[in-house]
């Protein structure tokens, strides 16, 4: 530690006298401590000086060292405070961290335990940095490994949960040189993943070697859990990616025991045709076939090309035989005042067979985004994104419905339909005026794409999607390629370029986490 600029340390002790010992080893190793013997005195202390820490005596008579703490807290928010006391008592170390104690020290105190204490709190962003480099390049050369071995669904999801996690672990630093590094990684890896969806898709819908699909979720996930009498919450936050859920998933930790797993979305991962295939068990071409009063591919408005879940929910359940009592219960949040129904509705429920609740909010975001100048501004790229996602969530009103459902007897199935990627290069497509607007997957006549950058889609049926006409095709977007058209180039280019979409074939949009939580008691 250098002594040029050393690390001031306010100590509160009410025998701090008979620290001296230890005051004058930490001053030896570059501290500068300044002892007090009282909260009050120390609080004057603290509005006239910038300490890096605090050593607080948890007993002290008077102002004890609980109240003291609340007090530095209103003056010195953020200041890391350790607090050193005599008995390790679980209900004191609760109340210790809800008022954001950074660490404990139990007497009797020895001068290296103190010193080392210090050191992890005041340089823990430092350490951590330090490590980054060595574990991160670890984890590059092992995913640099799995690509070159001609990863199979299985690997390519361990690489994607790899690339998440470390997405979230550069959040959390000051900037590195290996972000870039980090992106072409990513590049690298959405390329190869794109060829082998391409390659083994119409495999994996004829059973060989397939991952969980969306049409598996009900039958593989779902309907075991109801067979065992459980009462289940099925929640589906649409267009959820996992960077997402992994920013989302420690906040409801003191709330849920949490067990991660993945599937992945069926083509295009789209609302339309994913979320269809999540509730109903059956890919597009099934539902268009068998239930065509409720398909309505050529819709643009989601209420209308996703009115008819829980009608899809109840016949997939009913055909496995499942017959519920209580009847199945649905019901889809827009906007805030469908937020506080549903808290109301939550607080009331007694006892439920299925309670399946759709939440919009992630997927009105993402393409708010790619429309409004000032939504960019403050997500302007994914860590920024992943960082609104969890600010939108500490205060909605769907983290307040969660609390209350973790007072239950449940189990909460929670997942997406699909994923969005931030999409940063055009590629050109061919198609009449009938066809579809969207940017990363199209469904029309004749259409036409450079195959490099899309999957085109020729004869629909051999990926389960409707086909009314001999030349009706959809092309799906690789990687993160966004379609325009050649006439419209430019302007489609400098409008959606950096936007967050949705449609084609990413491990952003692709692979989707599954999360099983039960409630933890709560004292």
């Amino acid at each position: 530690m250098s002594t040029n600029n050393p690390r001031k340390i306010l100590w509160i002790d009410d025998e701090i006298e008979l620290l001296t010992p230890h005051v004058m080893s930490l001053n030896d190793k570059g501290y500068e401590v300044t002892p007090t013997s009282n909260g009050g005195d120390a609080l004057s202390l603290l509005k006239e000086n910038q300490y890096d820490a605090i050593l607080l005596d948890q007993m002290m008579p008077g102002q004890d060292g609980m109240t003291t703490l609340e007090l530095i807290r209103e003056i010195e928010p953020a200041l890391p405070v350790i607090m050193v006391t005599q008995m390790s008592d679980e209900k004191l170390v609760d109340e210790a961290l809800g008022k954001k104690i950074d660490d404990f020290l139990l007497k009797p105190l020895n001068a290296g335990q103190i010193a080392s204490t210090l050191k992890r709190v005041l340089d823990q962003v430092k350490i951590i940095e330090g490590r980054v480099p060595t574990n991160y390049l670890t984890d590059f050369s092992e995913i640099r490994m799995l690509k070159q071995s001609d990863p199979d669904w299985r690997m390519w999801t361990e690489i994607y949960v790899k690339l998440s996690e470390w997405d979230i672990e550069f959040d959390k630093l000051s900037k590195t040189e290996l972000e870039e590094t980090h992106l072409e990684q990513k590049r690298d890896c959405n390329a190869l993943f794109s060829d082998y969806v391409e390659r083994h898709y119409t495999n994996w819908l004829k059973g060989e070697d397939s991952p969980m699909l969306s049409v598996d979720v009900m039958d593989k996930v779902v309907a075991p859990l109801l067979q065992q009498g459980e009462q289940i919450y099925f929640i589906v936050l649409d267009c959820l990616r996992l960077d997402q859920w992994l920013t989302i998933e420690p906040l409801l930790q003191p709330y849920f025991h949490i067990s991660r797993d993945y599937y992945y979305s069926i083509l295009p991962t789209a609302t339309l045709y994913a979320r269809n295939a999540l509730f109903s068990g059956l890919f597009p071409k099934e539902i268009a076939d068998r239930f065509p009063q409720y398909w309505q591919e050529t819709s643009e408005d989601e209420t209308n090309t996703n009115r008819y879940e829980k009608q899809f929910m109840k016949l997939k359940l009913e055909n496995m035989g499942l017959i519920l009592k209580p009847g199945i219960r649905y019901f889809k949040i827009f906007d805030v005042r469908g937020g506080e129904e549903y808290l109301r509705q939550v607080s009331s429920h007694e006892r439920i067979s299925l309670a399946a609740l759709v939440v919009n909010f992630i997927d009105i975001l993402t393409h708010k985004r790619s429309q409004l100048d000032i939504l960019q501004q403050i997500a302007p790229d994914e860590a920024a994104f992943r960082s609104l996602t969890k600010s939108w969530f500490m205060h909605s009103l769907l983290f307040e419905i969660m609390k209350i459902i973790s007072q239950k007897d449940v189990t909460v199935i929670l997942t997406s339909d699909h994923g969005s990627i931030l999409s940063n290069r055009a590629s050109k497509a061919f198609g009449s005026r009938e066809t579809s607007t969207s940017l990363r997957f199209k469904v029309g006549n004749s259409l036409g794409c450079d195959t490099n950058e899309a999957i085109h889609i020729i004869e629909p049926e051999e990926y389960k999607l409707p086909a009314e006409s001999p030349s009706k095709n959809y092309i799906l977007a690789k990687e993160d390629f966004y379609f325009v058209y050649p006439n419209q180039f430019h302007e489609y280019k400098r409008q959606f370029q950096g936007g967050f979409q949705h449609g084609g074939v990413s491990m952003e949009e692709m692979i989707i986490p599954l999360i099983t939580m039960t409630p933890k008691k709560q004292v």
